[in-house]
């Protein structure tokens, strides 16, 4: 089997996952076999099980996610690795709480991919498509107390469209906020079928055809997602606490799928670097080939930054 065929193979029970970047990930990273590799995402254990493979029985993976249901897809996906496999329910924003009490001081690797994957998006309890109706929650962790809906529903207009515009980018922001609140006043928002034809009036321009590549909810719910799940906050977290985790030589490789995830892994990078405590591999994001795209759409937005601990 090759990398690519590892990282994907056996993804559970929905095929439609596939990992992003593998072969990039196995030419620019090289770990010794006993290894201590921290994937911060673990999901279906896709790129976990390419990690692994280069790993003999003293290596070992220190899993976390979120999701109960990924963690235990992934059980089942990297049984079979000969090196020591550890899964816990955390988010990488508590890594060095996670790897103090997994016995893990420092690691050769810390890997996130920080895209969810199709099978949280089919999930009707999760509620983050609106290809088909959901209720509106949007919690990747259920252990979370607000949900989108208690965001469209509660949030003046003011704060709900600066919520829009700084995490979706929308340049509408306002109006949305403002379709949104009217709307809430005939009933409360519940599901995403419902938000979604909002935000779309919201947007309408009778007698004016606009070609968009995207839905016009997308950057909508994109916004709420992130809000809800505290994303970048996590995400700053995760890249303040990585130079104290990982080993001289060590490797933080991120892959994002938008432009504030990356802006941050890159500033972030770039300040390492001037201080002295990484070196950059990769001077600019590394990107899926047409081939990948063409085979995964999901890889097409994917962005790799690796850094290496000095």
């Amino acid at each position: 089997m090759t990398h690519k065929d590892l990282a994907n193979d056996h993804e559970g029970s929905s095929p439609s996952h596939k990992s992003v970047l593998c072969e990039a990930l196995t030419e620019w990273i090289r770990l010794p076999t006993d290894g201590r590799i921290v994937d911060g995402t673990v999901g279906h254990g896709g790129h976990s099980r390419l990690f692994g493979s280069m790993l003999g029985p003293e290596g070992m993976i220190l899993g976390l996610d979120v999701d109960p249901k990924s963690i235990e897809r992934a059980q089942f996906n990297l049984s079979r690795l000969a090196c020591k496999v550890i899964l816990v329910r955390e988010n990488f924003a508590r890594l060095p709480e996670a790897m103090k009490k997994n016995g893990l001081d420092q690691a050769d690797l810390i890997f996130a991919d920080l895209g969810f994957c199709s099978a949280q998006l089919e999930d009707v309890s999760k509620g983050l498509s609106f290809g088909s109706d959901m209720p509106l929650d949007m919690r990747l962790d259920d252990r979370l107390k607000t949900t989108a809906a208690d965001l469209v529903n509660r949030l003046d207009v003011d704060a709900l469209a600066d919520l829009i515009y700084r995490y979706g980018e929308d340049r509408a922001s306002r109006r949305i906020a403002r379709f949104i609140a009217q709307a809430r006043q005939g009933q409360k928002i519940t599901s995403t079928a419902q938000l979604a034809e909002i935000v779309r009036k919201a947007l309408y321009r009778p007698g004016k055809r606009i070609l968009q590549r995207i839905d016009p909810a997308t950057r909508t719910f994109q916004a709420l997602r992130i809000a809800v799940n505290s994303e970048l906050e996590n995400l700053e977290i995760l890249l303040a606490n990585a130079p104290d985790l990982l080993k001289q030589g060590g490797y933080l490789a991120i892959i994002s799928f938008h432009s504030l995830e990356d802006r941050l892994v890159k500033a972030n990078f770039r300040k390492n670097k001037s201080d002295g405590i990484y070196e950059i591999l990769t001077k600019k994001p590394l990107e899926a080939g047409g081939e990948e795209k063409a085979a995964n759409p999901r890889s097409r937005s994917a962005k790799l930054r690796i850094a290496k601990r000095l």
